[in-house]
Order: C-alpha cells, then sequence, then structure tokens
C-alpha cells in the first residue's frame, strides 16, 4: 500500500524495525517474530549482526530460523535460554491505550506466545494501520485448537461468542500450525473484556492457544509518515 506521500507502508514498518533492532545490545538473548513485520525487524537485526553485533536469537517460526541463518544470527532454543531479555515481534491490532494485541495472522501464535512469556522485554513493530481503540476492531482473533474434536471445538467457540471459521490453506485443506495444529479466526461483534475473554479462552477444551496477547508487550514501535514513535503501556490499563 503506498500513502498520499509516495510511502508505502513496508518502509513504515522497516523503519520501525531499525528502531527496536537498534534497542539491542551485545550479550542479549533475543527473541525473534515472525510474519511480515518481524521479519522486517529481523532483516534489520541481520545488519546490526554483521557489522558486530553479538547477540543469541530464538526464533519463534521454522521460516523466522530460515531467515536468520541467512542472516548468520546465531541461534539456540529456549531448553538452553530459558530466559530471553527482548523479543522483537509484529502484531495484528494494538489496542493503543492498554498495548494489548491481537497475534497469529501468520500462524505462529503459539511459539510466539511461549516466547513472549519467557522475555523480560517485548518490544512490538508496527505500522500506524494496526492501531485501534478497541481490539477486534478489524481483526478477528486466531485461536489454534486440537485437529481431533475440531467441530465440537467450534461449538464450544461459538458459546463465548465467537464465529470461528476455519482457517484453509490456498489448496482447501486445513492451515497447519508448526506445532501440527489448525487455527479457527474468531470473529467476535466487541471485545469488551479482553481479560474475561481471555481467561474464557484459556478454559475451553480443545483450544491449545489464542492470539489474545494481554499486558505482554513493553512498547510498541510505530511506523508512519512522519517516522517512529513509541508507544508506551498506560499504568492504569
Amino acid at each position: 500500500m503506498i500513502d498520499a506521500a509516495g510511502l508505502s507502508t513496508d518502509a513504515f514498518k522497516a523503519s520501525a524495525g531499525v528502531s527496536a533492532a537498534a534497542h539491542l545490545h551485545d550479550g542479549m538473548i533475543v527473541g525473534l517474530g515472525s510474519g511480515t513485520t518481524a521479519a522486517l525487524a529481523v532483516a534489520a537485526i541481520g545488519r546490526r549482526v554483521e557489522a558486530g553485533l553479538k547477540i543469541v536469537g530464538i526464533p519463534t517460526s521454522e521460516k523466522t530460523a530460515d531467515q536468520a541463518r541467512l542472516l548468520k544470527i546465531p541461534l539456540s532454543t529456549l531448553e538452553d535460554h530459558p530466559v530471553i531479555d527482548v523479543t522483537i515481534d509484529g502484531a495484528d491490532e494494538v489496542e493503543e491505550r492498554s498495548l494489548n494485541l491481537i497475534k497469529g495472522g501468520g500462524g505462529n501464535l503459539l511459539r510466539e506466545k511461549i516466547v513472549a512469556i519467557a522475555s523480560s522485554q517485548m518490544i512490538i513493530v508496527v505500522d500506524e494501520r494496526k492501531l485501534v481503540d478497541r481490539l477486534g476492531s478489524r481483526t478477528a482473533v486466531p485461536v489454534e485448537v486440537i485437529p481431533f474434536g475440531w467441530k465440537t471445538t467450534a461449538e464450544r467457540l461459538k458459546c463465548l461468542g465467537a464465529q470461528p471459521v476455519l482457517r484453509l490453506r490456498s489448496d482447501g485443506k486445513p492451515f497447519v500450525t508448526d506445532g501440527g495444529h489448525w487455527i479457527f479466526d474468531c470473529i467476535f461483534e466487541s471485545i469488551q473484556a479482553p481479560r474475561l475473554l481471555q481467561a474464557m479462552l484459556d478454559s475451553t477444551v480443545g483450544v491449545v492457544e489464542h492470539g489474545l496477547f494481554i499486558g505482554i508487550a513493553s512498547m510498541v514501535l510505530v511506523g508512519g509518515p512522519g517516522g517512529v514513535s513509541r508507544l508506551n503501556r498506560d499504568p492504569a490499563e
């Protein structure tokens, strides 16, 4: 997409990624996010590594791992590094006041959340189109489920007020995550109480994980025509 000034949203995301990469310093264990925006941030991290930055990356997807290897970013695992200094990732929606997120458009929400929860800090990189006043304004909530009994899981999600749509590949078969699970993209008319919805999804049998990232992001770097701005969580949220 090109804005009125002739700048692409990819350029905005890339500038935010460069800003996020500037927060890294030698010796850090760094979670490497997944998705198109995160890939731009990983590219910026790769340039810093090439220039001499010494870090160890923990990738959140096989695709990110492949990209990091091409960029010669040293990689390890959560088994060897259970505490991560900072994770840099993208998001599908960011609620401005709370910095609550919807993630998982790329299908890697389970690994992304595991890495995020293990991190002392989570930096989110987005362009300004991803900012919303209330979660669910434009984006469905991805819900990762076990394939066994998926239709009964869908019925339980409907009881929570969701309109679950099974995510499909281009060939019409179910999309399969890196963990071997399926995804429902769940539309909610309005997410008035994100923490309550989070709790209900957490307790739903058949659900492995979901794309609500509540109270996890430390800061959000937003790329736009005026440069990169920084959002911090409202202490009252």
